[in-house]
């Protein structure tokens, strides 16, 4: 039995073509170098890929800051250049009030309204 499974390896052309270059002591060193530099080395492709993606995240935050910034910045030049602008926010955001005004603050109950489809 042992010799018909030595006769198929040695006349099997499977056998010939995975003895002559799968185990080609160039090809295994060859292969196992990929495998370490893929999943195993710290600049592995797994690890730069993930990396990028978070340098893409934040590229994004940063487009969204800058964006925010801007907004906020002419917000600011125009409440500091306009009296009625800084009243309107005062009085808006924090109930700011004249000597002889009364403020009147209505709180809208939430659970009677309808939900827009």
């Amino acid at each position: 039995m042992k010799e018909l499974i030595k006769e198929i390896k040695h006349k099997s052309p499977a056998f010939k073509f995975i003895q002559k270059y799968f185990l080609n002591k160039y090809f295994i060193t060859v292969f196992l170098f990929l495998v370490w530099m893929i999943f195993f080395d710290n600049t592995s492709f797994l690890v730069v890929n993930e990396l990028n993606g978070e340098i893409n995240k934040y590229e994004k935050q940063l487009e969204y800051y800058k964006n925010e910034y801007q907004k906020n910045d002419e917000f600011f030049k125009k409440l500091m250049n306009n009296k009625s602008e800084k009243e309107k926010f005062a009085r808006e955001n924090y109930f700011m009030k004249k000597p002889n005004e009364e403020i009147f603050i209505l709180v809208v109950d939430s659970a009677n309204l309808k939900k827009n489809p």
